[in-house]
C-alpha cells in the first residue's frame, strides 16, 4: 500500500493553521504521517500543531519556505509527499483524489491542485482579487502542466530524490525554480479534484510588495530553465494582457507632449481589459459588476508593478561595463 506523508511548511502560521489542520485530520484517507515543520514561528504555531497531534520538526532559525520543506522531506519516509501550505484547508476528499491520479497514471510523478474561489478567511475585497484570481488561472491550465506549485500539492518520493531538494537561497519563485528541474523528469498534472480554501493577503501594498519579489527573478529563472531543456511554467496573467499594460506605460509620458497623444495609453488600456474576457466572466459571476470594477483596477495596478519587476530583472542580465584600465 502507498505511504502518503503530509508535510506543512509553518511560519506565524497561527491564525490559519487550525483550520488548515483540522482538514487534514478529517481526510477520507488520512496520511500516513503529519509532519509540521515550524520555520522558527514566534507565535505559538508550534504549539498549534502539537496539540492537533503533528510531528513538530522545529528549525533553529527562519530559513525559508525551502529550506523547511526540504526539512519535512528529510523528516519523513512516505512512498508519497503532499506539501500543504499552512494557509490552505484541504475538501475532505483532496488527500484521496491525489493519490488516485498518481495510482491510475504511472508516469505522473507530480499532482496538484487548485484553491476554491472563496478565501478561507473574509478579510476583505484586496483577499478576493487575490483569491478569485489565483483559481481562475489554475483552473484555466487543468490537465498537464509545466509549472508547479507546491501549495496543494502530492510528489513522489523517488522524483524527488532525482530531481534534489528545493533551493534554499531562494526565498520566493523557489516553485518556477523547482519547475524548471521538475519538467521532462515525469508528467506533472494540475486536477481540479484536489482543492482547498486558502487565506492570502488582504492589503493591497503588500500584495503589490510581492509581486514585485516575484516579478524581479522570473526572466532569469525562465532563462536558466530554458538552458537545461525545462519548459517555461504556465501564465498566471494572459501575455496580451503584461503587453498591453507594458505599451500603455510606455506611451504614457508622450502625453507630456501633445494632450492628442493621450489616445495611445488609453486604447492600450483598453486592450488591457479586453485580453481576458473569461477572466471579467468570472469575477462577475461570483461578485457582480461592482467588485469586476474594483478587481479590474486592481488587476492594472498589479500588472504595472509585474511589468516594472521583468524589466528590473532584465537588467540585471546585462553585463556589467568594464572600466578602460589607464
Amino acid at each position: 500500500m502507498t505511504t502518503v506523508s503530509l508535510i506543512v511548511p509553518c511560519y506565524n502560521a497561527a491564525k490559519t493553521l487550525r483550520p488548515c489542520l483540522a482538514a487534514v485530520l478529517a481526510q477520507t484517507r488520512r496520511p500516513d504521517e503529519i509532519v509540521v515543520v515550524d520555520d522558527a514561528s514566534g507565535d505559538g504555531s508550534a504549539e498549534i500543531a502539537a496539540a492537533h497531534g503533528c510531528r513538530v520538526v522545529r528549525l533553529p532559525k527562519n530559513g525559508g519556505v525551502s529550506a523547511a520543506r526540504n526539512a519535512g522531506v528529510a523528516a519523513t519516509t512516505g512512498d508519497v509527499v503532499f506539501f500543504l501550505d499552512s494557509d490552505v484547508a484541504l475538501r475532505p476528499d483532496a488527500v484521496e483524489n491525489a493519490l488516485r491520479v498518481l495510482e491510475e497514471d504511472p508516469e505522473c510523478g507530480c499532482v496538484q491542485g487548485v484553491y476554491e474561489p472563496e478565501p478561507l478567511i473574509d478579510d476583505g475585497p484586496a483577499e478576493w482579487y487575490r483569491i478569485l484570481h489565483a483559481a481562475y488561472w489554475r483552473r484555466r491550465h487543468l490537465g498537464e502542466v509545466t509549472g508547479v506549485v507546491f501549495a496543494l500539492t502530492a510528489i513522489r518520493r523517488d522524483v524527488l530524490r532525482a530531481v534534489g531538494g528545493f533551493d534554499e537561497s531562494l526565498r520566493d519563485c523557489e516553485d518556477v525554480e523547482y519547475g524548471g528541474r521538475l519538467a521532462g523528469t515525469c508528467r506533472v498534472v494540475l486536477t481540479d479534484t484536489v482543492r482547498g480554501h486558502h487565506d492570502d493577503a488582504s492589503r493591497l501594498l503588500p500584495i503589490l510588495a510581492e509581486q514585485w519579489r516575484r516579478a524581479v527573478p522570473l526572466v532569469p529563472l525562465a532563462l536558466t530553465a530554458s538552458r537545461r531543456g525545462g519548459g517555461q511554467p504556465e501564465h498566471a496573467n494572459r501575455p496580451a494582457g503584461i503587453l498591453a499594460c507594458a505599451l500603455a506605460m510606455a506611451t504614457l509620458p508622450a502625453a507630456l507632449l501633445h494632450p492628442a497623444l493621450l489616445a495611445l495609453p488609453l486604447t492600450f488600456l483598453a486592450c488591457f481589459a479586453a485580453a481576458d474576457p473569461a477572466l471579467l466572466r468570472y469575477v462577475h459571476h461570483h461578485r457582480g459588476p461592482a467588485f469586476t470594477a474594483y478587481f479590474m483596477t486592481v488587476h492594472l495596478a498589479v500588472h504595472m508593478v509585474l511589468v516594472s519587476g521583468l524589466a528590473a530583472g532584465s537588467l540585471r542580465l546585462l553585463p556589467a561595463p568594464r572600466h578602460r584600465s589607464r
